[in-house]
């Protein structure tokens, strides 16, 4: 049996022209993520990640904070996030979308709850990509991860994990989105996994935050 940690990025750049770019605070978490695990043990045998930059900052700066040598991973498309900027379009071509819906966090979280309820029921039309394709290509994600049953280190976003999450739970498609927006910047999900067996075994860990950084580090978005 091997363990699967599945992380969420480091903090992106939210209402910025590029958000697929770490933020200052994004680097610094995933440095401090990474000498946690140090700390922990934690001696990935694979590394994975989603083909997003948000992706690949985060585990450099888990790398460097674990004091490992750059390492290649894996890329593997199903641990990209759905486009949520193409989503949200796609619900609201031909009508009127909230204001400051991608600059608002309030406002653009909430409407991308119920956009992704009715994505999950085929209610958007002509969405970047239908849930059926997405959850395939997570579960896809899941067994490439899962194939060797060793220790794997994964990069991924939260709408990616929140699925993956919720399969693992035999949960219905609307538990997906609630796991997803719970889902803190670098935070760990730990999955026991064998090519036979997948059990979650952590939610939402995140060991570099303590009662010293958590009003610097603790972010969502």
């Amino acid at each position: 049996m091997g363990t699967l940690f599945l992380i969420r990025h480091a903090q992106a750049s939210f209402g910025a022209a590029d958000y697929d770019v770490l933020s200052d605070t994004g680097h610094e978490q995933s440095r401090a993520l990474g000498r946690a695990l140090a700390r922990q043990g934690v001696r990935p045998e694979a590394l994975f990640t989603g083909a997003q930059r948000r992706h690949r900052e985060t585990l450099e700066g888990i790398l460097d904070g674990m004091g490992a040598p750059p390492r290649a991973a894996q890329v593997h498309p199903g641990l990209n996030e759905f486009d949520f900027k193409a989503l949200l379009d796609a619900r609201f071509r031909g009508g009127t979308p909230p204001d400051n819906l991608h600059g608002d966090r309030k406002t653009h979280f909430r409407t991308l709850r119920d956009t992704v309820l009715a994505w999950q029921r085929d209610e958007v039309p002509n969405p970047p990509e239908t849930w059926a394709e997405f959850t395939a290509r997570i579960e896809d994600a899941r067994r490439a991860m899962a194939r060797d049953g060793g220790d794997v280190l994964a990069i991924s976003s939260g709408g990616a994990i929140g699925q993956m999450l919720a399969a693992a739970l035999g949960a219905p498609p609307e538990q997906q989105i609630r796991l997803q927006l719970q889902m803190k910047n670098c935070a760990v999900n730990r999955f026991v996994h064998s090519p036979r067996s997948f059990y979650l075994h952590g939610f939402n860990e995140t060991p570099h935050i303590d009662a010293s950084n958590t009003n610097a580090f603790l972010t969502y978005s």
